[in-house]
């Protein structure tokens, strides 16, 4: 008998022991195809010896110093190259160690940037429904997707809402792509009057929507209206790169595909590519400055931020990124892997919708393709091609409630950089065989 508490307490997992390369392996040599990373973390797969050896290196160094008596080599030396390759303004770095540490750290701090500046009345956050940013309990309220929030909602700050950017579901007949997201970012100008611009601290975003909406981009001039309009009213645009950031979208940041800056950015899974549980908070350099002449002290923690072996591991995965040009084999492996999907699943009736960016690919499913109808729920579609899927030995993220949180379903997929061209028709026949076997 198990003691692990796990994720479903009626799930019967297989036990991994092993990886190489793009693959997974279980106890009895049964070979998984890992097309999403397990949740877009494993970019570089499960055996690269560089960043193996980039962690025993520093573990026979310096395994641990507490950031409260000491810096680090790796740490420093990740901070600037991160800072190197990031997006204009941004000049500092806060290493957690996952994305919804991430997060929290990026909501506090951008209540305490107000602070500082003698603003203490902008204390509302706005965020976006079907946005996920995390399940600590600032993140999960930052977080749009009911029914994750459903059962903590008396635990929860009050977070603002507003529509997502969602082409696909929401915009009009008729409307063009422009005009829908002028149409979307407008809502957060009319809820920054609604609230009161002097009461609002932040906005936060994902560039590409991953786990609740399925790699879901946004139309071109939507992410331009709304640093616009922040910078109108003095709010902060914090960036959720979590899931779709280091190199995912073809962009070392992915709000470099929409010529967007930030004032915060977080990052998380491929920052460590699994080799290492480790996440950032990067900020601009007003916003560092804000708390550095004012109290000089960013009231905020944890044990293990900072922690050097994760940094030694983060260094040697973004030097991989960089070094190697991966950004570029993604930008040249998605229309092989978006080709392969539309090949063995464009026609199919129940696909709705095929997206994304770069190795960040979504597929929606649907009852009807001409209505967009979503699939009833109580068939718990997502969960049977996840189960089937594994069965023929590949690895997806399929979610519910892509419309709402509980309606619609979707897959999402994110490869490791390191496929072969051969590899975007694996995942795509394997995927395609699971839906039709789960919807026939």
């Amino acid at each position: 008998m198990s003691h692990i508490f796990p994720r479903h307490c009626h799930a019967s997992l297989p036990t991994a022991v092993s990886g190489d390369g793009c693959y997974l392996i279980d106890a009895d040599g049964k070979r998984y195809f890992d097309g999403s990373g397990g949740a877009a973390v494993s970019c570089l797969g499960h055996s690269d010896q560089t960043v193996k050896q980039a962690i025993k290196d520093q573990v026979d160094k310096l395994a641990f110093a507490h950031t409260g008596f000491f810096t680090s080599e790796p740490a420093e030396a990740l901070a600037d190259l991160l800072v190197d390759h990031a997006p204009e303004g941004i000049d500092r770095v806060y290493f957690v160690s996952g994305g919804s540490e991430a997060v929290e750290a990026a909501i506090k701090l951008a209540r305490q940037y107000h602070l500082e500046r003698g603003e203490p009345d902008r204390r509302h956050l706005i965020a976006r429904r079907q946005s996920y940013h995390g399940n600590t309990l600032g993140a999960l309220a930052a977080g749009g997707n009911a029914w994750r929030r459903q059962q903590f909602d008396p635990l929860l700050i009050d977070v603002s809402h507003i529509a997502p950017c969602y082409e696909y579901a929401e915009r009009a007949a008729g409307e063009t792509l422009f005009d829908y997201g002028q149409r979307a970012a407008q809502e957060l100008e009319d809820r920054i009057l609604e609230l009161g611009p002097e009461t609002v601290m932040a906005f936060i975003a994902e560039p590409v929507v991953g786990a609740t909406l399925g790699a879901v981009t946004a139309v071109e001039g939507y992410y331009t209206r709304t640093r616009e309009i922040c910078d109108a009213y003095g709010v902060l645009l914090i960036l959720d790169e979590v899931m779709c950031g280091m190199g995912r979208t073809g962009h070392l940041f992915a709000c470099e595909a929409d010529n967007v800056r930030p004032d915060i950015l977080t990052i998380a899974k491929g920052l460590g590519a699994g080799y290492q549980p480790i996440g950032a908070m990067l900020c601009s350099d007003q916003i560092y400055q804000a708390i550095a002449d004012g109290s000089g002290f960013f009231q905020h923690g944890h044990t293990y931020i900072g922690h050097p072996v994760a940094a030694a591991a983060g260094l040697a995965v973004v030097s991989q990124i960089v070094d190697r040009d991966l950004t570029a084999r993604v930008r040249a492996l998605e229309p092989k892997l978006d080709a392969a999907l539309r090949r063995a699943l464009g026609q199919h009736p129940n696909v709705g919708d095929i997206r994304g960016r770069g190795l960040f690919m979504g597929v929606e499913l649907v009852e009807d393709r001409e209505t967009k109808a979503p699939l009833d729920p109580s068939r718990a579609i997502a969960a049977k091609i996840k189960k089937e899927a594994l069965a023929q030995g590949l690895i997806c993220y399929p979610m519910p409630g892509t419309r709402d949180g509980r309606h619609g379903d979707h897959v999402l997929l994110a490869p490791p950089f390191i496929m072969s061209d051969d590899d975007a028709t694996l995942v795509a026949d394997r995927l395609a065989s699971a839906i039709s076997t789960v919807l026939t």
